[in-house]
């Protein structure tokens, strides 16, 4: 049976009445908001809606239609006619907009205490008298405490992953200009990228696969590759090679829980398979200080001067302070800090050569309320001390809890790699979780309202190719692109003979299984099973995939040639394999 949709969102309601004092919402939707959405699921279903049903929470500096967005200062506010271009994606896939959470204000802080009234600072899921992080604040704590399933957030920072781990929940930082941001409030422009919290990564991947839509009106906005498409979903083909910081790279700023925490996730990580290398992430941090520090302030300057000049009264005094600090940089210093953040993210990218991602804490420590706004600007700096460097040099990242202090506050860590990783990093998010299995959010349950993500672990085909496929032949990329990995070379049974096909130059090639033949060397790679389909398509006629037997008496999928095909061939046995007839040409 279908949900009974008013039910569910007056549930939600209740809900967030019992946590009122949390200061989730700057505005939640009435029923008479809330009934286009619902009536737009008739005569739907899940089959036709990946997030059909699915209620979602909106960070209020991203625009939906006919609610007023205010970024966390009243003086700002104003009501788009249009929903965010990312917001739209998800309405189209049938999720169901909740409200517009609290956030610090023009979402500038990594703590959650930069809201102004009415709204003021945003609790704690687990703790209410500690900080909730930023700028996301609302977004995850509606999250953890199970209002939405998911919602969107936004990071410049670590706006999208500092909250996920303070509220035990998943935060993933897409590649920047995969999320659109036409429709979103800008912070620092060209690094700016809206964000998801689930309470899972499968979930989170649902969300990415819906909000990652090509916006041709968004000038930074990006392409997904093939290889960060959704056909790289799934479980790792084998253990990661994960780098983790110098011992001298890390801070935890005096938190002995956090650095334990930490130090037990990497054994975690070793006892499911993992690799483990130390890599000097110095230039990362070395970069972070720059977003301050440098020029890239002044488009948090450029995003507001009309405030700034008009009603600078009207924003919250720190985020005042910080964004007036723009003033007096020089285009000279610019260019100057440009030439040296290129220097590091190229030192970045080549920190991944060797491993498939990096693993740091999400924040080092978390901080009381009273703290934070006791000493609002260093302890808002030491939250950002993992995260501030990621947009900088073009990375993305997800984050991930990773067990509870003795105080029983939540930590996690993140897994970082290049752009356009997400696939893979999501993956590898959902493979710990699986392997360690957690339970998320501030209520140690999953709301019913949650994404369900029917992922079938080690779903791999073998897959044996005796031609251009092999390694380092012309079409191996078919397989590598498809995340297919070498398993061993071998050979068929001695039932086989290989024909070098008519029409191509050079020949393809082509296996015909006889009484008495040769043993032909072939590859047995294994490939995600959800890849195959598109490997298969791919394959021109006469050839197809059939079941070859191996030298060790197994049947595996294989190219194959209808009986035409050999019309005009030429008999290549006798060079026991394709690669020995392409030599001798």
């Amino acid at each position: 049976p279908l949900p009974d949709f008013s039910k569910r969102v007056s549930t939600i309601a209740k809900r967030s009445s019992d946590y009122q004092l949390h200061n989730i919402w700057i505005s939640e939707l009435s029923a008479d908001q809330l009934e286009p959405y619902l009536k737009a699921l008739d005569g739907k279903s899940p089959s036709q809606l990946p997030l059909y049903g699915i209620p979602f929470a909106i960070k209020d500096n991203i625009d939906l239609a006919g609610v007023d967005t205010t970024a966390g200062c009243e003086a700002f506010c104003y009501t788009p006619s249009e929903n965010a271009f990312v917001v739209s994606c998800l309405i189209a896939a049938g999720a169901i907009p909740i409200g517009k959470t609290n956030l610090d204000q023009f979402a500038t802080g990594l703590v959650g205490t930069r809201s102004p009234e009415p709204w003021g600072p945003c609790k704690n899921s687990i703790n209410p008298d500690y900080i909730s992080g930023g700028s996301s604040s609302g977004s995850a704590v509606a999250v953890a405490l199970g209002l939405v399933s998911f919602s969107l957030g936004t990071d410049t920072a670590g706006s999208g992953r500092v909250p996920a781990m303070l509220n035990n929940i998943y935060g993933h930082k897409p590649s920047r200009g995969l999320f659109s941001m036409s429709g979103v409030v800008p912070a620092c422009r060209s690094l700016d990228c809206p964000s998801v919290f689930a309470l899972s990564a499968g979930d989170a991947k649902r969300v990415f696969d819906v909000a990652s839509s090509y916006d041709a009106k968004d000038g930074y906005a990006r392409q997904k590759p093939y290889s960060n498409t959704k056909r790289h979903w799934g479980m790792p083909s084998k253990p990661p090679v994960i780098g983790v910081p110098l011992a001298t790279n890390l801070n935890f700023f005096g938190d002995d829980e956090c650095e334990r925490l930490y130090w037990a996730a990497v054994e975690q990580w070793k006892e499911i398979g993992a690799t483990i290398i130390e890599i000097d992430i110095q230039p990362l941090l070395d970069a972070a200080r720059l977003l301050y520090e440098g020029p890239w302030v002044a488009e948090r300057y450029a995003a507001l001067e009309s405030l700034m000049l008009n009603q600078p009264e009207a924003m919250h005094p720190v985020v005042q302070g910080i964004v007036n600090s723009a003033v007096g940089k020089t285009s000279i210093e610019t260019f100057q800090y440009e030439y040296q953040m290129q220097d590091y993210r190229r030192l970045g990218q080549e920190l991944f050569a060797s491993i498939d991602f990096l693993l740091t804490p999400t924040a080092p420590t978390n901080y009381t309320i009273d703290q934070v706004l006791a000493d609002p600007v260093q302890l808002n700096s030491n939250m950002g001390y993992y995260t501030n460097y990621m947009n900088l040099l073009d990375l993305s990242g997800t984050a991930v809890p990773a067990g509870f202090t003795e105080q029983g506050l939540a930590f996690g860590v993140t897994l970082i790699g290049p752009a356009m990783s997400d696939q893979k990093l999501l993956s590898y998010a959902h493979f710990w979780q699986v392997e360690c299995d957690q339970t998320v959010g501030a209520m140690n349950y999953h709301p019913q309202l949650a994404v369900s993500t029917p992922v079938s672990f080690e779903e791999f085909v073998n897959v044996a190719v005796c031609g251009a496929h092999l390694k380092g032949m012309p079409l191996n990329w078919q397989l590598t692109a498809r995340d297919a990995v070498l398993v061993k070379t071998t050979t068929t049974s001695g039932c086989y003979e290989l024909y070098a096909l008519e029409g191509d130059s050079p020949r393809r090639p082509g296996l015909k299984r006889v009484n008495d033949g040769h043993c032909i060397e072939i590859e047995i790679w294994q490939m995600p099973i959800e890849n195959f389909g598109s490997f298969v398509a791919q394959i021109p006629e006469p050839l197809g995939i059939g079941k070859v037997e191996t030298q060790e008496g197994d049947w595996m999928p294989s190219f194959i040639c209808e009986p035409y095909g050999f019309n005009g061939a030429i008999n290549v046995s006798n060079f026991g394999g394709w690669r020995a007839y392409i030599a001798s040409l």
